[in-house]
C-alpha cells in the first residue's frame, strides 16, 4: 500500500484549524446577539388596543449593547482558548488517567516507537500509558513538545509487536499530518460551550429553587419570573451554539482515519498486521475510566457506549471515525 497525499492532509488540516479558529468567535457573538434579541423582543411587550400582547424588537438597542461586548468577548474566549490551547497535554492526561512511561520501565513499546520515527525521520514524541484492559490508543499534542502517544495496558498485553507497530504507526501518521492539532481544537471549543451551558443551567436551577422564600411580594415574583426566563432563553441560545459545534466536527474528515492507516500500513510495512490489530480492538474498545465523547474522538476506534439507542444513531452522524469493518477490507486489499 503506498502512502500519498500526506502534504496535501497536512496543509488541509492546517487551514481547518485557522477555520475553526475564525469560526468559533463568530458562533459565540452570534449566540450573545441571538440572546440579547430575544430579551429585548420578550422585555419590550405592550397591550394594543384589543388587550393582546405585542412584542418588538429594538434593532439598535440590541445592536448598541452587542457591539459593546465584542472586545470582552474576544479577549475571554482568547485568554480561554490560550490557556486551554498549551494546557492540552494535562487535559487529556487527566481525562484518561494516562501516565509517561519510560524506555527503562517499558523497553518494547519505546523500541517500536523510537524505531518507527527513524522510519520516518520523525522527531520522538512522548508515550503513555493507561492503566485499563480495554483495547485502545491515541495519538494528542499540538507541537513537538507535546506530541503524544498514549497506549492501555490491554492493547500492550493483547497485540503481538507486529500489530502494535501497525497501531502506533497509525498515531505517528496523525500526528504527522497534524490531525491531533486540529482535533485538540476541536475538543476545546467544545469544551468552552458545554462549560457555558453547564454554567446557565445550574444558574436558572439555583434562580428556580433557591429564589428566595414564600414571602415575596409580586414585583420580586415578576422579577423572579424575569430571571428565569432570560436563563432559559440563554440555555437555548447555548444549545444553539452548541450544535454548530457539533457541525464542525464535520470539518473533521472521517477520512483522516483512512489516511492515517494507509500511512501506518506504509510506516510498518505490514498492512495485514494493523488490519489485524483494528479486528482485536474492535472487539472491546474504549477506556472505562473515559466518559467524554470529545476525548473519545482521538481513540483509534470510537467506542458506542457513549450514546445508546437512538443518540448513537444521532451521534454516528457527526462520527469522526469510518466504520472499522471498511478499515479493515480496504488493509486487507494489500
Amino acid at each position: 500500500m503506498k502512502y500519498v497525499g500526506m502534504y496535501t492532509q497536512i496543509r488541509r488540516n492546517n487551514m481547518l484549524t485557522i477555520v475553526l479558529l475564525l469560526m468559533f468567535p463568530i458562533i459565540i457573538l452570534g449566540m450573545i446577539w441571538i440572546f440579547l434579541a430575544l430579551v429585548n423582543y420578550f422585555g419590550n411587550g405592550y397591550y394594543d388596543q384589543y388587550g393582546n400582547v405585542v412584542h418588538e424588537l429594538d434593532a439598535a438597542t440590541v445592536n448598541y449593547y452587542f457591539i459593546s461586548t465584542i472586545p470582552w468577548v474576544i479577549v475571554g474566549v482568547g485568554v480561554w482558548f490560550i490557556i486551554a490551547y498549551f494546557s492540552n497535554t494535562s487535559m487529556v492526561r487527566n481525562a484518561t488517567g494516562a501516565h509517561p512511561v519510560t524506555r527503562m520501565e517499558n523497553p518494547r513499546i519505546y523500541n517500536i516507537v523510537e524505531n518507527l520515527c527513524m522510519t520516518c525521520n520523525m522527531d520522538m514524541p512522548k508515550i503513555n500509558i493507561v492503566n485499563d484492559q480495554q483495547l485502545n490508543a491515541f495519538a494528542s499534542g499540538i507541537d513537538k513538545n507535546s506530541y503524544t502517544v498514549t497506549l492501555t495496558t490491554g492493547i500492550i498485553d493483547r497485540l503481538n509487536d507486529d500489530e502494535l507497530a501497525g497501531v502506533i504507526a497509525h498515531e505517528l501518521t496523525h500526528i504527522r499530518n497534524r490531525d491531533t492539532r486540529l482535533l485538540i481544537t476541536s475538543i476545546i471549543f467544545v469544551g468552552i460551550i458545554s462549560t457555558i451551558m453547564s454554567l446557565v443551567i445550574q444558574m436558572m436551577y439555583n434562580a428556580m429553587w433557591f429564589g428566595g422564600g414564600r414571602r415575596r411580594s409580586n414585583d420580586d415574583k415578576n422579577s423572579g419570573i424575569s430571571i428565569i426566563v432570560i436563563l432559559l432563553i440563554g440555555v437555548i441560545c447555548c444549545a444553539i451554539a452548541y450544535f454548530f459545534t457539533l457541525i464542525t466536527r464535520f470539518a473533521i474528515s472521517r477520512k483522516r482515519e483512512y489516511m492515517a492507516d494507509a500511512g501506518g500500513a506504509e510506516l510498518c510495512g505490514n498492512p495485514l498486521a494493523l488490519a489485524s490489530a483494528l479486528r482485536k480492538i474492535s472487539g472491546d474498545p474504549g477506556l472505562a475510566n473515559v466518559k467524554r465523547d470529545d476525548i473519545a474522538q482521538l481513540f483509534i476506534i470510537h467506542p458506542q457506549h457513549f450514546a445508546p439507542g437512538m443518540m448513537s444513531f444521532f451521534n454516528s452522524l457527526f462520527s469522526t471515525h469510518p466504520d472499522t469493518k471498511k478499515r479493515i477490507e480496504i488493509l486487507e486489499q494489500f
